[in-house]
């Protein structure tokens, strides 16, 4: 039993920490499409607050001040996408694409041209990064049999905004149907002509879905940068912002079953780093490449799967004119 948890968890911790970049754009889109904003731009967002969260950690030597320059990045490329798809009814979908490339090139040009490092920021020490957050009890309880390395290897140890993205999935739940605000959202997405009836603002609501987006975004950058790892480095987001959206359609736009779906991708990141753990747990020597592709595999799979069966908001992805 010890050998096999002895096994297990580095790689169910692995997935914990592979997994929150996801959950926090996942549960980005989702706040955004339910407002019926279709939002592909989550990569170029999470790449855009990974660069200015480790440039200006690394400047200030302050992770918190880090923090909020790359949510402030990303909520102002959020802004850029709503005046786009929002105010001039724009297609959604090139907005989303012109902010991935725009990011792209964005951060690297700025990267080269702050640090000189081609492309890249000098490696975060100290408080310039999240470090891992002990629980009580946890160095006491490490020697006990099975109980011991769950609770401080698993659930202990791990930095700030892992549990925040942990946090923020019963706070979308709850906000989603538990509250006025989530109700509009929710009606925005499938009927906004009714909603504007009600005497709501359409607009409004769909911007204050957009700034959600953003600020999740940018915790999702920031974490990749400061948590995750240590400094910006090109297209660092590789595709993370692509697989939340798989994540997003496989769970059916409902924030437990996005929890679900973003560790099970985590898990897939998580196994091509162990593959000798891998090859003890299948007897199988699985080559390295198929496992670094498993989850782009899934992320194929769920699109030409799931796409035609997980049904959207009925008004995602289209602007809102209003009737005079």
């Amino acid at each position: 039993m010890m050998d096999l948890v002895t096994i297990l968890l580095p790689i169910l911790d692995s997935t914990m920490r592979l997994a929150t970049p996801l959950l926090f754009a996942c549960l980005a889109g989702l706040f955004s499409e339910r407002a019926g904003v279709f939002d592909i731009g989550l990569e170029g967002k999470m790449l855009a607050a990974a660069f200015f969260s480790a440039a200006i950690a690394y400047t200030s030597g302050n992770v918190w001040l880090g923090m909020l320059a790359g949510i402030a990045a990303s909520i102002a490329l959020s802004l850029i996408h709503g005046l786009a798809s929002i105010t001039f009814r724009g297609n959604q979908l090139i907005s989303g694409v012109a902010i991935n490339f725009l990011a792209a090139g964005m951060t690297v040009l700025v990267a080269q041209d702050w640090f000189k490092q081609g492309g890249r920021t000098p490696s975060l020490q100290g408080d310039a990064r999240f470090g891992p957050i002990e629980f009580p009890g946890a160095a006491a309880l490490a020697d006990v049999p099975v109980v011991g390395p769950i609770y401080s290897e698993l659930i202990s140890g791990h930095s700030f905004l892992v549990y925040i993205a942990l946090l923020a999935v019963p706070a979308t739940w709850w906000i989603l149907y538990r509250t006025r605000y989530g109700l509009r959202l929710r009606a925005v997405g499938e009927n906004p002509a009714a909603v504007d009836t009600a005497g709501v603002s359409v607009i409004g609501l769909r911007y204050s879905a957009v700034l959600i987006c953003g600020l999740l975004c940018g915790l999702a950058g920031a974490y990749l940068a400061t948590g995750l790892q240590a400094g910006f480095v090109k297209d660092m987001s590789a595709g993370r912002g692509f697989i939340a959206l798989a994540a997003l359609i496989f769970a059916k736009w409902r924030p437990w079953h996005a929890l679900g779906a973003c560790l099970l991708f985590g898990f897939l990141q998580a196994l091509s780093l162990r593959p000798d753990a891998v090859k003890i747990l299948t007897r199988v020597d699985i080559p390295v490449q198929l496992l670094d592709a498993l989850p782009y595999i899934l992320t194929v799979v769920i699109l030409a799967g799931f796409v035609g069966k997980a049904i959207g908001p009925r008004a995602g992805g289209e602007a809102y004119v209003k009737e005079r």
